[in-house]
This record gives C-alpha cells, structure tokens and sequence, in this order.
C-alpha cells in the first residue's frame, strides 16, 4: 500500500500522514523532510541558494526514489509536488492520492499560527497577501489536485475522514 496526500500548504498532509502510518503501522514520509536531508539545507535554504526549479528536479528524484525503494507508505508530498514533471501520473500508478481540500482561509488560519517562516513561497506574506497566495496557488494546482484518486473536501480532515475514504475503517 502506498498513499500519497496532495493538497496546499498547510492543508494537514503531514499531520494526517503521521497519524494514518501510525494507525496502519507503516512507515511515515515526509517528502519535503527528505529534501531537507538529501540536500543538507532546509526548503528555505534550497530556494534562497538554489532556486526552485532545482528544488523540483529534488523532489521529483526523491518521489521516485522513496516510491522504488518502499513497499508501503504513507507519504505528505510538498503542495507543488503533483504539479511538476510527471510526479502526479507515478503516483497515480504506483500507489493511491488523496487530495486534502481545505478551504484557503482555514489555511491562512493554520499557517498564520505555525510555521509560515519555513514555507518559502508564503513567508514574507500579510494576511490578506497570505490568502491571495494560496487561492492562487489553488487556481494554478487544481487541475493536477484534481486528479487525485480519492478527495476530502472540509475546514478540519480527521483522522477518520480519511480511514472511510480509503475504505480501511474497521
């Protein structure tokens, strides 16, 4: 079983991802915590020095790397992961996307109040900037999120929600 959450930034990827490897006893990815490590530089740091095409072809590598070398996952890809390069077809065919679909003020809400600085392309943001941003990000990631095998659509996605989706409540 390999799950893939898609979905904006700040959207509950990581959160949800942990909690469902946890509660099926597999391992957790945190593809953007990959980047971190195979590059020895935060997100910010690879943008700031690198730029961002060069943090895609990363990510790309790295999403097929953990997808080869894994049998089973759950992974939180970045919110532009499904977008670029041929990411969203491999992950439609190696395994199952979950598109997580909260709507844009819910995430300014969560990402006002965590780590905004770390998120290269929101941090220097005002609010209102803040939610410009991500309905635009929307607007540009929809039709790749779209594509997903599976959606919730809510303001709050529980652990739950997405154990009935899969199909793996009990």
């Amino acid at each position: 079983m390999k799950i893939y959450l898609i979905g904006l930034p700040g959207c509950g990827k990581t959160t949800l991802g942990r909690q469902l490897a946890q509660h099926l006893n597999v391992p957790f990815i945190d593809l953007d915590a990959e980047i971190e490590k195979s590059e020895r530089m935060s997100i910010k740091e690879i943008f700031k020095f690198r730029g961002e095409n060069t943090f895609r072809k990363v990510e790309a590598l790295l999403l097929k790397r953990m997808t080869d070398e894994n049998d089973q996952f759950i992974m939180a890809t970045g919110g532009g992961a499904p977008v670029f390069f041929d990411n969203m077809q491999v992950m439609n065919q190696l395994g199952q996307t979950v598109f997580l679909d909260v709507p844009a003020r819910e995430i300014v809400n969560r990402i006002e109040k965590s780590n905004k600085g770390e998120r290269p392309l929101l941090a220097r943001l005002a609010p209102d900037e803040l939610k410009d941003q991500i309905e635009f990000l929307r607007s540009q990631r929809i039709n790749f999120y779209n594509q997903a095998t599976h959606r919730i659509s809510a303001e709050t996605i529980e652990l739950e929600d997405l154990l009935i989706k899969l199909q793996l409540a009990r």
